[in-house]
């Protein structure tokens, strides 16, 4: 697949189409549609699936394909392969649970945008030397939270973070009121059980209130 379009997106972009990005994981490609079309009936264009299962890459292409107002990009990306088969597939952004030069620069060759993940100030340090403003903050409550955000703050703040793991509903609100917080990401929109059940009604309500969440 091509999608010129891609090349035109820069990761702080991602923030402007809403407050939330849901981490997606597909278990069967047919869910792949109806998921991102209830998504986005519900205010949520911006759309990031991991690839944790088999048909990840072909759920990506899928929604892509048949859902244009989406914003679908990849998630879990560890290494240059995983960069270019995102691509390929049509993804739009990637999103790495960390960052090495190799993730990096790959998406570079690729033309994909890169939202990469930190964890710690020299992570934030190696990801702001290689051009990257705007971070992936991971796993967010297992690495301190609101707290750590605050204390990046002060060293760098010109970098602009997408919190993801742990959040909640509830706890979303208390990350998006940071000044360097500009999205967060969580899995509270796609519940497992829900995909399974095909309740794209109860995901469309989820994205609604995500949507709906102040930053």
């Amino acid at each position: 697949m091509n999608h010129p379009t891609a090349t035109s997106l820069v990761p702080a972009d991602l923030a402007r189409h809403g407050p939330v990005i849901p981490v997606i994981v597909i278990e069967e490609i047919a869910q792949a549609v109806p998921l991102a079309e209830a998504l986005v009936a519900g205010g949520v264009k911006v759309l990031e699936v991991t690839l944790r299962t088999p048909v990840a890459l072909a759920a990506i292409e899928a929604m892509a394909r048949a859902v244009p107002e989406a914003v679908v990009g990849a998630g879990t990306l560890r290494c240059a392969a995983d960069a270019h088969a995102a691509r390929d597939a049509g993804a739009r952004f990637g999103v790495s649970p960390g960052y090495t030069r190799e993730v990096g620069a790959a998406c570079r060759e690729a033309g994909l945008p890169l939202l990469p993940g930190v964890a710690t100030a020299g992570e934030v340090m190696a990801a702001s030397a290689d051009g990257f403003s705007f971070l992936k903050f991971f796993p967010a409550g297992a690495a301190g939270g609101v707290p750590m955000l605050k204390a990046l703050a002060g060293p760098f703040p010109d970098i602009g973070f997408c919190p993801t793991g742990g959040i909640s509903a509830e706890t979303a609100p208390q990350y998006l009121a940071l000044p360097n917080v500009h999205v967060v990401g969580g899995s509270w929109l796609t519940p497992a059980d829900t995909l399974r059940a095909g309740d794209w009604a109860r995901i469309t309500q989820l994205a609604r209130a995500a949507s709906a969440l102040r930053r």
